[in-house]
């Protein structure tokens, strides 16, 4: 028996797993993959930027040694359109910066030190769905030998991805969806990137970004059609591609490609959330586009307001924050949802000519407008209005 069991070790899973196990509140992490595909995987090599409120919950939670010593401090970012770079400066706008540091390398670090500390992982531990009954809620699930076994909880915690199969557990579900007309081609290259910061470059034949992992490792985008095929792209025309949409205000030094992937652009919520004892986190609950890089954020948000919940159930008695989780979450939720479109919809270059019009107005402006540019800048920080971190970093719940 475990109290909380958690379906997914992706980061929303074991933080909550890490925090709980401070309490001395036992938790237990299903996860269908093995260790090494988790921590090693280049198909796991994911966003990373993490808000100045994700970066400080990672602080706080003894999880950020590593992220202080080999992370970024990025104190902005750049807008390329019109042939020029226009830099949107964080602290004069926020009085906060973010952090750069990879979804895998976030993993790891949880790993292992939840591992260190005692805290159970099973890995390649397949859940197969749920079942309740007089004795409580089950998690039935197949071992890496084949039996197919059964846990009892006293709450099941879905954390298992945007292809989650515990989200079809949750009856009279809303599904909100949609779905953009383009998607990114995306690399993992080990060349010097662009800018020490990142760039957002708007061009006519389509959107590109340009990040990095380290000073060494780039990892860049590209607008595609949906359509596109990953063998259409050798890499001279990705490098010829990216250096053509960035216009010429920085330089593209080309490097050998460690990884090539096609991602479609959607947004999903899923409402509500949970159902009984049963709660879903991250993407098994919403998926963002990756334009305003909340989904990780979105994770590490939704693993600490169930913490808070599931501390207050177990030292107080009190249930009132897990009736509410769905209410709260989605405050943040639709929040990075607005940003995402509002990101998307900026710097994509769509078929119809008044809308890219409009678009390139808006660009414009925002180049003109500090209202505009500190709308951007407190999304981009997670400093905005609907309480992304209300009191979990201020007053002290992860101290």
């Amino acid at each position: 028996m475990a109290k909380v069991g958690i379906v997914g070790a992706g980061p929303a899973g074991l933080l909550l797993a890490h925090l709980l196990h401070r309490e001395g509140i036992e938790a237990v992490v299903l996860e269908a993959r093995s260790r090494e595909y988790l921590e090693t995987s280049p198909h796991r090599i994911r966003a990373g930027v993490l808000e100045w409120g994700s970066k400080e919950i990672l602080r706080r939670a003894g999880l950020g040694q590593r992220m202080l010593e080999q992370g970024l401090e990025h104190r902005g970012v750049y807008l390329a359109f019109d042939g020029a770079l226009h830099r949107l400066d964080f602290p004069s706008l926020t009085g906060k910066s973010i952090w750069v540091y990879g979804q895998q390398f976030v993993v790891q670090d949880m790993i292992r030190l939840h591992l260190a500390q005692g805290g159970e992982i099973r890995f390649e531990h397949e859940v197969l769905g749920l079942e309740e009954d007089a004795g409580g809620l089950w998690v039935v699930y197949r071992t890496p030998e084949g039996a197919t076994e059964r846990m009892r909880c006293d709450f099941v915690v879905g954390a298992d991805g945007s292809h989650s199969r515990l989200r079809g557990q949750i009856p009279g579900a809303r599904l909100h969806q949609k779905n953009y007309p383009f998607a990114w081609l995306g690399i993992l290259a080990e060349a010097p990137p662009a800018a020490e910061e990142l760039i957002y470059a708007s061009h006519p034949r389509g959107f590109a970004l340009f990040s990095m992992r380290s000073p060494t490792r780039s990892r860049n985008y590209l607008q595609v059609g949906v359509e596109e095929r990953l063998e259409d792209w050798p890499e001279e025309r990705i490098w010829a591609e990216l250096s053509e949409r960035l216009g010429g205000v920085a330089e593209v030094r080309p490097g050998p490609l460690l990884e090539k992937s096609l991602t479609p652009l959607r947004s999903l919520v899923l409402e509500p959330m949970q159902h009984g004892r049963l709660f879903l986190m991250g993407d098994a609950a919403h998926v963002v586009p990756p334009t305003g890089a909340k989904g990780m954020n979105l994770a590490l948000c939704d693993a600490v307001l169930l913490y808070r919940a599931l501390l207050a159930y177990y030292r107080q008695g009190e249930e009132g924050h897990l009736l509410r989780y769905t209410q709260e979450a989605l405050r943040h939720v639709w929040q990075a949802e607005l940003f995402s479109y509002f990101m998307t919809t900026l710097l994509h270059t769509p078929v119809d000519a008044f809308d890219d019009g409009l678009r390139t107005a808006q660009l414009r402006h925002l180049a003109e407008s500090p209202h505009l540019q500190r709308f951007l800048a407190e999304n981009y920080v997670g400093l905005h209005t609907s309480g992304r971190y209300p009191g979990w970093v201020g007053e002290g719940v992860l101290a």
